[in-house]
């Protein structure tokens, strides 16, 4: 029996032409690689140079004894080991900054977000006051503000004479070891701007038909704040937390400024960095500078996996109830 074939049906020009333009991205896609690459060399080179190859270097002198002027000294673990046991001043640092972390980084979430409640209330005036707000996260770690801030409670300054007006005699702040730390902690947290944006950003993606449906079954304020802004706000609350809490730990310019570039009386403002600034800048002492840099990051790089590590618990990411 004869079999007779089919012929295929025909392709018309334009479907053709639509499969051959579809073929044509993947091979352009392919010549396009060796010029993308040329875009990023720039980048590539700046980053090994000005990133991969100092953090190499710094993790090779973490385990030396090296000054600027000798040739580095193999010590092993000995950086590590005197910070420890031997170094009085690096373990007043490492109270001070933990301090200052743990106290600045809820009360500035806290500040932030109680303001970013306030405007998103507003009807009028909104965009001047977020401005106003802002404004002092626009100064940073700037020499200026933490100079104004040392005069502002220096004794005999502003916040002395109102304290003094209601009969609460203090000390200079920045001369006293029991409110000096005081004093930069209320600097970080009068720097609440950028956080207190994302938490606005955040509250206006909170449908108003939840509190709406919320106040009728009887639900007061705390409540929908409770069960309702929190659990619809805690991503926007943990990428802040995290934001923060390394900001914080790599706080510099405030305790510099305000403790002198010493530490303050008695230590009391001996930053981790302000530390290793004095360390590797003033006492030359480059290898255990590099091991005090690399233990900051270990710790920022834990209380960061903790806190992500935890976000199961309590971060929601729809309006579901689900976890994270």
């Amino acid at each position: 029996m004869t079999t007779v074939r089919t012929p295929d049906p025909p392709v018309a020009p334009e479907a053709a032409a639509g499969v051959r333009r579809r073929d044509r991205p993947a091979g352009r896609r392919r010549k396009s690689q060796p010029e993308a690459f040329a875009f990023l060399t720039p980048w590539l080179l700046g980053a090994v140079a000005l990133t991969v190859g100092p953090m190499v270097v710094s993790l090779y002198l973490s385990f030396t004894d090296y000054d600027l002027f000798t040739s580095p000294k193999w010590v092993g673990f000995g950086n590590f080991a005197h910070m420890f046991t031997d170094d009085d001043r690096y373990l007043q640092s490492v109270k001070v900054t933990l301090i200052y972390v743990l106290v600045s980084v809820p009360l500035k979430l806290a500040v932030s977000l109680l303001v970013a409640m306030l405007l998103n209330t507003r009807r009028g005036g909104g965009g001047f006051y977020r401005a106003a707000f802002y404004a002092p996260s626009l100064l940073g770690a700037s020499v200026a503000a933490a100079l104004v801030w040392r005069a502002l409670f220096m004794g005999g300054g502003p916040v002395n004479e109102v304290l003094a007006s209601v009969g609460w005699h203090t000390p200079s702040w920045v001369d006293d070891p029991q409110f000096s730390l005081a004093s930069i902690v209320l600097l970080g947290v009068w720097q609440f701007g950028a956080p207190m944006v994302i938490f606005l950003a955040g509250l206006k993606q909170i449908p108003a038909e939840l509190h709406e449906a919320a106040a009728i079954d009887g639900a007061g304020a705390f409540r929908r704040f409770r069960h309702i802004t929190l659990p619809m706000l805690s991503p926007v609350i943990f990428f802040n937390l995290v934001m923060e809490a390394i900001h914080a730990f790599q706080a510099f310019t405030p305790a510099f400024v305000i403790g002198g570039g010493r530490g303050g009386p008695a230590d009391a403002d001996l930053f981790y960095t302000l530390y290793l600034f004095e360390v590797g800048f003033q006492d030359f002492r480059m290898g255990y500078a590099s091991a005090m840099a690399w233990v900051l990051l270990a710790v920022i790089a834990i209380v960061t996996a903790i806190v992500f590590r935890t976000a199961k618990l309590w971060v929601f990411y729809d309006d579901t109830g689900e976890r994270s």
